[in-house]
């Protein structure tokens, strides 16, 4: 497991900027390279790596916010769901019932940690452009000023049909600051309930507004520390893909966890979120989303 961080800014950031850029590291690091890493499939496209500048800026805003606030931590939150379905003509269609299935998963998978998510609107909109939507791109920004609804706390869902290979995206609590308009979850609609195998559990869905919590991804920096800011989830040099039992990448404690929402494996291999990562969404929620 990780050892406790230094909770002391200054110390801080000098062990965030010795973080890699990449989740990547050389055998004299402690990593080994999985037999799998070639075909792992990424989840959200590598959108939601976070680089070294930016994990340590981020981190010590955040450290100062909860160091400022008087506030106690969340203990339990409602949270607005507004839900936006892009189509083309056909293409993209999802039913209510589709949507009511999405928020099941999400309070199924959530369970335990205090959040839960209560749908307050659905709207459909035929646009094609919107429909291929880019990240970061003027395409993406439209659709979002045009469809928004809610501040800070509340959750936008973008369905539609990204560009190949990528299931969805989220913005960080951080960000939302600077660029509320942003602010949300874009999904591939075919990653919902029913859809296409072996990502067709509604994970994608979890994996995403778990970075919209606050949490980065299992591999993150990879067999260095901080890794994830996470304290009981073990090093990872590398997103995971299948369900790959007994897999261990790194030269220290736990084994990869493979079940962690936050990892790239397969729908059907997600079950959990660690007692430090419900703690981090709990402070993230207080420190930008309260």
């Amino acid at each position: 497991m990780r050892p406790a961080h230094v909770v002391a800014i200054s110390a801080l950031a000098l062990t965030f900027l010795a973080v890699p850029n990449s989740a990547g590291g050389a055998a004299e690091d402690g990593c080994v390279t999985p037999p799998d890493s070639a075909a792992a499939r990424n989840r959200d496209g590598g959108l939601n790596d976070v680089g070294t500048v930016e994990a340590a800026v981020a981190e010590l805003d955040f450290r100062a916010r909860l160091a400022l606030s008087p506030a106690p931590r969340v203990v339990a939150e409602t949270i607005p769901v507004h839900f936006h379905v892009i189509t083309d003509g056909p293409d993209g269609k999802v039913s209510d019932a589709d949507i009511g299935k999405q928020i099941a998963v999400l309070n199924k998978d959530f369970g335990g940690t205090g959040f839960k998510f209560d749908l307050k609107s659905v709207d459909r909109t035929d646009d094609a452009d919107w429909f291929g939507v880019k990240p970061d791109s003027s395409t993406e920004l439209a659709m979002k000023q045009g469809l928004r609804r809610g501040g800070a706390g509340a959750l936008n869902l973008y369905t539609a049909k990204p560009e190949s290979r990528i299931l969805g995206w989220a913005t960080f609590p951080w960000e939302y600051t600077a660029r509320p308009r942003k602010d949300g979850v874009v999904l591939a609609y075919n990653t919902l309930p029913g859809g296409v195998a072996p990502f067709d559990l509604g994970k994608t869905a979890t994996h995403e507004v778990g970075h919209w919590m606050g949490l980065l991804h299992t591999f993150q920096g990879g067999c260095k520390a901080p890794g994830d800011y996470v304290d009981d989830t073990p090093y990872e040099r590398s997103a995971a893909t299948g369900c790959p039992k007994g897999r261990d990448t790194c030269d220290k404690p736990g084994l990869d966890p493979i079940h962690n929402y936050m990892d790239y494996s397969d729908d059907a291999c997600l079950n959990r979120f660690s007692d430090g990562q419900i703690d981090r969404m709990k402070d993230q929620w207080k420190a930008y989303r309260a």
